[in-house]
């Protein structure tokens, strides 16, 4: 029977490892996510794995070889719970995939910034401060209350600008309907 397994892969070596495994014919999933990331102090939109070090990889458990998985270069190693490999939800894997846009990147739900809440701003000037959203303007501006030298003061930005301090997705948001944590 066929399942999809979780695999470990080296440091920043998720791509090598789909790659490796995909050549050597198996199917292989490695998700996508566009994040920003700050690098020589400025903010670069990035496609970068949505869960860092891990991948998919789908097996027949009677019929694959499995043996050519651990020397796969990028894999660490095929994750196991004591003897038995991990094995990952058919609908986890196909939630994913749904969420996929044109170029296979995740199409995350909107974050839907609300008034109060904590943001960063990452363009501009100001980027790297944190502030708290106040109002909207239109036009996708919006008005934030920063904490300058011990003083609040209001600063107008383009809502692009901005993060929440704390994202809101988590891996749980893609559970299929009528599954529960188990807390």
């Amino acid at each position: 029977m066929q399942a999809w397994y979780l695999i470990h892969s080296k440091p920043q070596r998720e791509r090598v490892a789909h790659k490796n495994l995909v050549r050597q014919g198996f199917e292989a999933y490695l998700p996508l996510l566009r994040n920003r990331r700050r690098i020589a102090g400025r903010y670069q939109a990035r496609i970068e794995p949505m869960f860092p070090r891990y991948l998919f990889v789908h097996l027949d458990d009677a019929n694959d070889d499995w043996g050519p998985i651990r020397s796969t270069i990028g894999v660490s190693h095929l994750v196991r719970f004591g003897h038995r490999a991990a094995r990952v939800p058919d609908a986890l894997v196909a939630a994913l995939r749904e969420r996929e846009d044109t170029d296979g990147v995740q199409v995350l739900p909107e974050q839907g910034l609300v008034l109060g809440d904590r943001v960063r701003i990452v363009a501009g000037p100001m980027a790297g401060y944190e502030a708290v959203l106040q109002a909207r303007n239109g036009a996708a501006r919006v008005i934030v209350l920063l904490d300058i030298a011990e003083r609040a003061a209001s600063v107008t930005l383009r809502e692009d600008d901005l993060e929440p301090v704390a994202p809101r997705w988590r891996l749980d948001s893609v559970r299929p309907a009528g599954s529960h944590s188990g807390r």
